[in-house]
């Protein structure tokens, strides 16, 4: 079998920096080795502080920010529904054959294309916008999956059962990571509720919160399988399954050379521990479980070794040197500081995509740098 399927991880997931020049609307095309049409875009303005995270994806549709039925944008950094970030502050409108187009705000500020502002896009395929209906679960979704790189949008509408229920995710594969988000701000919980391998189908992280892991039965206290995944809650409160509420899920499963979805124990020195992934890093996210921390982001675009400059996922402040250090290396990356959200005593899980694999399919080595 071959090391990894994927030679080029640039056909399915990319980074891409940009400078706003305030013109609208304006096509932002993409630089990697392939071209990618992305169905999750992720974008954040790196100067300014007070500025939202925007993801827009195919699955609910882009150019209309404030239509509660259809599209939308939403958040990391707020619990608030598709009407946060609206159109007032500049928007995701389209996605391109290699790439996505920037829309102006409606009336003050400018999220994705300000005047002399720089930006970063984050860009995931799955299945170029076509969805289809997906009954491997009890609930029905509206699925769009790209099993070849373990990712998948998911789309339901939660009819308040508290146990038993579950979801098609169209993998193929058991995912290892779940971000699951009401759509309009509304649910009895509207953050964003995470699961992770790491912690178990018990427990669950949320955003704009950085608690650590807490006990609750989000996923119904059952691990995902190769079809589904599971929702609920208890006592009222049912996080992932509030009724006639819209979900919005991404859903990914590991890939050899693409992708590594684990867990890493912190040593809280400067000579941080190496964490293997198997490729060199394009893009790596980071959430400390054991006790509270912010979830971190670095991408091999920003700074030296493309990892000085992290940006919290959970806020709205700029990018920042801080003191979060890591180096990214041909098959995995280093801690390089002791920062109570990336390398204190204690537990840590972290999602990453590929640069380039470290043995392509043909068993060729890359380049270490």
């Amino acid at each position: 079998m071959a090391y990894t399927t994927i030679d080029d991880p640039s056909a399915h997931f990319q980074v891409f920096t940009y400078t706003g020049n305030g013109s609208h609307p304006r096509n932002l095309t993409n630089d990697g080795n392939s071209d990618l049409k992305p169905d999750l875009i992720w974008t954040k303005n790196l100067t300014d502080d007070g500025t939202n995270h925007v993801l827009a994806n195919s699955t609910m549709g882009f150019d209309a920010p404030n239509s509660p039925s259809a599209g939308g944008q939403l958040a990391t950094d707020s619990s608030g529904g598709v009407n946060t970030p609206n159109a007032t502050y500049g928007y995701v409108s389209a996605a391109l054959t290699d790439g996505f187009t920037a829309a102006a705000g409606g009336t003050n500020g400018d999220t994705c294309n300000a005047n002399a502002k720089e930006f970063v896009a984050w860009q995931w395929k799955a299945n170029g916008g076509t969805t289809s209906s997906n009954t491997d679960g009890n609930i029905t979704a509206t699925v769009q999956a790209n099993p070849s790189a373990g990712f998948s949008i998911v789309f339901y509408t939660g009819n308040g059962t508290q146990t038993g229920k579950t979801v098609g995710h169209g993998l193929g594969a058991v995912p290892k990571m779940i971000i699951s988000k009401d759509r309009d701000g509304t649910s009895n919980v509207p953050t964003w509720r995470c699961y992770h391998e790491a912690i178990g189908n018990t427990k669950y992280l949320q955003m704009p919160q950085n608690d650590a892991a807490s006990t609750f039965n989000d996923w119904d206290d059952t691990t995902p399988t190769s079809s589904v995944y599971s929702v609920g809650g208890a006592g009222g409160y049912t996080p992932t399954n509030t009724n006639n509420t819209e979900y919005i899920a991404y859903v990914f499963a590991e890939v050899q050379g693409f992708s590594r979805i684990g867990t890493y124990p912190g040593n809280n020195n400067a000579n941080g521990p190496f964490v293997y992934c198997g490729f060199r890093p394009a893009w790596i996210l980071i959430k400390k479980t054991s006790s509270a921390g912010d979830w971190r982001c670095w991408d091999f675009r920003r700074g030296v070794n493309g990892a000085t400059n992290r940006i919290r996922l959970n806020a709205t402040d700029n990018q920042d040197a801080g003191a979060d250090h890591l180096e990214i290396l041909s098959n995995g990356f280093k801690l390089r500081s002791t920062s109570s959200s990336s390398n204190s005593s204690g537990d840590f899980i972290f999602l990453a995509f590929a640069e380039n694999p470290f043995v392509t399919s043909t068993g060729i080595p890359t380049t270490a740098r």
